[in-house]
């Protein structure tokens, strides 16, 4: 896997993946940026998102769960001191659908946090306590 990551001004950045998508990254006011896009910090909370709400529709589909939609919220703390790093994650997963059973959704839930998410893994390995819930709602 392969990204680039090029430097477009004050406190700005362009970072590219390596299959081409690029997303604008930048500081906050008081540090010269311009708030053009998200903070670094910011990417690899989203990156941890999307990691896990990957595997969450996956595995739900691979259960046949008839998903209408997943919304995750995430929360993060960071420490006080430099370096910042994360301290805590909650992960908050809304599953909507038809005829959805709790114990699929659990089960994903479960198998992304200790299993299958590369990111989530990877902080808690570095000392992140990281912390899911999930709730299901009916599909209209």
């Amino acid at each position: 896997m392969k990204a680039t990551i090029d430097w477009t001004g004050n406190a700005s950045f362009k970072a590219t993946s390596g299959t081409g998508h690029s997303i604008q990254m930048d500081g906050p006011p008081d540090h010269g940026g311009e708030n053009l896009g998200p903070r670094p910090m910011e990417m690899l909370l989203m990156g941890l998102g999307g990691c896990s709400s990957f595997d969450v529709m996956n595995i739900l589909k691979k259960g046949r769960q008839d998903v209408t939609a997943c919304h995750t919220e995430l929360e993060a703390e960071r420490a006080d001191a430099v370096p910042s790093v994360f301290t805590r994650i909650h992960l908050h997963f809304v599953v909507t659908g038809h005829n959805l059973k709790e114990k699929q959704v659990q089960r994903a839930v479960s198998l992304s946090a200790e299993k299958y998410c590369s990111a989530s893994i990877m902080l808690e390995n570095a000392g992140v306590e990281i912390t899911h819930s999930y709730e299901i709602r009916d599909a209209d």
